[in-house]
């Protein structure tokens, strides 16, 4: 295990994967740990990355590069993506599962001389670590546990919302979460730098795209965290220069291969009544921390505005949601119709069992008003689905967890886990 490990929700993911598959790919953003839980659950590494050497010979011979005890990581393998296919080879040859663990910060193109995987590879979706992973969560209020339909009881958590806030400058950068938070803004600044002028540029394809459009689009996508923005409101606010909605939507497209952005879709339901459904997703870098650093704000600036803030925490919860429900294969999305009515996520199971979430930064009229308007999801949704209605979340910054007696349970982010 590597020196400082820190135990990951997706290892028990890994652990099964290399029991059913023939080789893993963890897939997600730089720096959210995808090396360390590789290295964590491999026998033998070759780091691609870094070692010049062993990707000049990969670029020649891929085959060279697949010895090694099982299973093996491969480590930022989209560097020679010739070595899918020789990878796909060998485990059809061994026809043995385990074999191989890919790590990969981008996703190659799809062409013609990458061929499937399918029955071959377990693709796993790795994220910046939830509060729970980074130990500033009690995880009393488990999420299995409200899809199960069970109450929400925990204490009030130590952290207040200052705290939270720090929490959410930080971000869940495993290799940062020590050092200072000037530091850690200062580094995810660097960050966004090397995504804009490097990262987007390295994808193997033939589109060109400016490193400053790219880092004008991620302050935009900043200033609009966790709202529907249209394409042409994100090009708008593209400042000081906008960028055309066709522009957007190709450097979108290579923010989602590199995992910095990640959309919450909208939920695909019956309603009761005719009101039509909104169908824009919402836009959500990987990790809050990142739309601040893009801001250029900082937790005292943000303290004082609370609109903003507001709007970091939902991104925050967000992330965190879709950690702690990816064990149960969880999807999270969020629900809009044309009259107002919401649900800030909708946390859905492939049996169908569903969560509707309200999230706020606390107070008991913001928390009351999120109740109801809960209530009125529960009721506007189509019969056949509003059985399988697992429970009525509110998700707070602080307060203590407890179920009302309407049945919606209140929870802070600070006591949610697994």
């Amino acid at each position: 295990m590597p020196h400082g490990y820190r135990p990951r929700i997706v290892d028990l993911e890994v652990e099964r994967g290399l029991r059913s598959a023939g080789f893993l790919v963890l897939e997600g953003p730089r720096g959210c740990g995808k090396t360390w839980t590789g290295l964590r659950h491999a026998r033998s590494a070759i780091r691609l990355d870094t070692d010049v050497e062993a990707r000049t010979l990969g670029s020649i011979d891929p085959s060279t590069l697949l010895s090694g005890e099982a299973p093996r990581l491969l480590d930022e393998w989209q560097v020679v993506p010739e070595l899918w296919n020789h990878v796909r080879h060998a485990v059809d040859a061994a026809a043995e599962f385990g074999r191989f663990i890919f790590a990969g910060s981008a996703q190659p193109a799809d062409d013609a001389t990458r061929h499937t995987g399918a029955g071959r590879v377990r693709r796993i979706r790795m994220r910046p670590m939830s509060l729970f992973e980074s130990g500033d969560s009690t995880g009393e209020v488990s999420i299995g546990a409200l899809l199960d339909g069970q109450p929400a009881s925990a204490s009030r958590p130590d952290s207040g919302l200052a705290e939270v806030t720090r929490m959410l400058c930080r971000g869940g950068w495993p290799g940062q979460v020590e050092l200072p938070l000037p530091e850690i803004q200062r580094n995810l600044r660097g960050y966004l730098s090397e995504v804009a002028r490097t990262d987007v540029g390295l994808l193997d394809d033939a589109v060109s795209r400016s490193p400053a459009g790219v880092a004008r689009l991620l302050h935009s996508l900043a200033r609009n965290i966790a709202t529907e923005a249209s394409m042409s409101t994100l090009g708008a606010d593209a400042e000081p220069e906008s960028l055309h909605r066709h522009t957007v939507r190709s450097y979108l497209d290579a923010l989602r291969r590199v995992f910095v952005m990640e959309e919450q879709p909208a939920w695909s339901v019956r309603l009761r009544s005719r009101v039509p459904l909104r169908k824009s997703a919402k836009w959500h870098l990987a990790d809050p921390s990142l739309a601040v650093a893009a801001l250029g704000a900082d937790d005292e600036r943000l303290m004082g505005d609370m609109s903003t803030l507001g709007l970091l925490f939902e991104s925050l919860v967000v992330r965190d949601l879709r950690v702690l429900a990816q064990p149960y294969d969880g999807q999270v999305s969020h629900l809009r119709d044309a009259a107002g009515m919401e649900a800030d996520a909708i946390v859905e199971l492939p049996d169908g069992r569903w969560l509707a979430v309200e999230i706020k930064l606390g107070g008991s009229d913001a928390i009351e008003a999120s109740a109801q308007s809960l209530q009125r999801v529960r009721d506007s949704v189509a019969e056949d689905r509003a059985p399988q209605l697992a429970g009525m979340v509110v998700i707070t910054a602080l307060g203590f967890a407890y179920t009302r007696p309407d049945g919606v349970r209140v929870t802070p982010i600070t006591a949610l886990g697994p």
